[in-house]
């Protein structure tokens, strides 16, 4: 049986997903780290990739409240930060890869925004790679990692999917 997708028609920026977690959908990869309330609204403050130091702090930080929200038992939040990780990583790979971050060439169609992927257009050219974006995805790579690789993340993770169906 395929496991629920990141059910994008609901209306989250009026909704508590804390108060709600039933709602809640893995999805894949990073879907929905820029629109669960109220994880984005706690996350998104400390997330900073411009250089490694800025990277190191903001990588610490949300993991630390990774952790907070595995203790509290609240796997919405540690997967929202897990998402937060995840997406510290990937974004500066493509500053790393493409000055000024844009990767695909045109606007988004208008039935995708808020959606990641290409969605048609084509990927604009690589440059020689940006050494201090560099780091900084290897940085959130790290903790990225440490934050799957975490037993009680696992275990929570595992559970809340077979609840899911």
């Amino acid at each position: 049986m395929p496991r629920p997708k990141f059910d994008y028609s609901l209306h989250y920026a009026q909704l508590d997903l804390r108060q709600h977690p039933e709602l809640y959908r893995v999805g894949v990869g990073e879907q929905g780290v820029l629109l669960v309330q109220p994880y984005k609204g706690e996350l998104l403050p400390y997330w900073k990739f411009a250089t490694p130091e800025k990277a190191a702090q903001s990588s610490e930080k949300i993991y630390a409240m990774f952790l907070e929200y595995l203790q509290n038992g609240d796997f919405v939040g540690a997967d929202m930060a897990r998402k937060f990780l995840q997406m510290g990583y990937t974004r500066a790979r493509r500053y790393a890869n493409h000055k000024g971050g844009k990767k695909y060439d045109g606007p988004v169609p208008d039935d995708k925004k808020g959606q990641s992927g290409a969605h048609g257009r084509a990927e604009l050219p690589r440059q020689p790679e940006d050494p201090v974006k560099a780091e900084a995805a290897r940085i959130f790579k790290a903790k990225w990692a440490e934050a799957e690789a975490h037993a009680d993340y696992a275990a929570q993770k595992k559970a809340w999917k077979e609840r899911q169906g």
